[in-house]
């Protein structure tokens, strides 16, 4: 009996526990805190715009992929049928340069952000942080926008 009675408080302990936690988490089990600050308000939406990226970064692999198959295929064809197609492959060729500035540019921010930057002067922070703010943003508009791209060209029929 006394092993029940332990064993029900310890769960009971935990279950208050659990039910008083303050962050609130998303479908994926991240915690999603309420920003207090203004410094934890950019962190989140930078933490928001790279969770985006990174989402999709399979995806504009396999459009990179795709796109550069499509190329080669075509530079396979008959030179009068590749005069016939020549704006498509301009604008594959278009859309293989956007993936490819995407995807860099994922790789340079991540490379250069400096999570603790500026930690001891809270001016400099917020400066740093509303600066990478507009990087992510820049960054996450790369990838979606050219994901659309390529996705409208390789549906596209001719």
């Amino acid at each position: 009996m006394k092993k029940r009675i332990f064993c029900f408080s310890v769960f009971f302990t935990f279950i208050l526990i659990s039910c008083n936690n303050d962050a609130k988490h998303d479908n994926h089990g991240h915690s999603q805190k309420t920003p207090k600050t203004l410094e934890d308000s950019l962190m989140k939406e930078i933490d928001d715009g790279h969770i985006v990226g990174m989402s999709k970064m399979a995806k504009l692999h396999k459009a990179q992929q795709h796109t550069q198959r499509i190329l080669d295929s075509i530079a396979k064809l008959p030179v009068q049928v590749q005069k016939n197609i020549q704006t498509y492959v301009l604008k594959l060729n278009d859309a293989l340069k956007d993936i490819e500035y995407a995807d860099f540019a994922m790789d340079k921010w991540m490379t250069e952000f400096e999570m603790d930057s500026a930690k001891e002067n809270i001016e400099q922070r917020i400066k740093y942080l509303t600066d990478e703010k507009m990087k992510v943003g820049k960054m996450k508009e790369a990838i979606l926008s050219s994901l659309q791209k390529a996705d409208s060209l390789l549906k596209e029929k001719f």
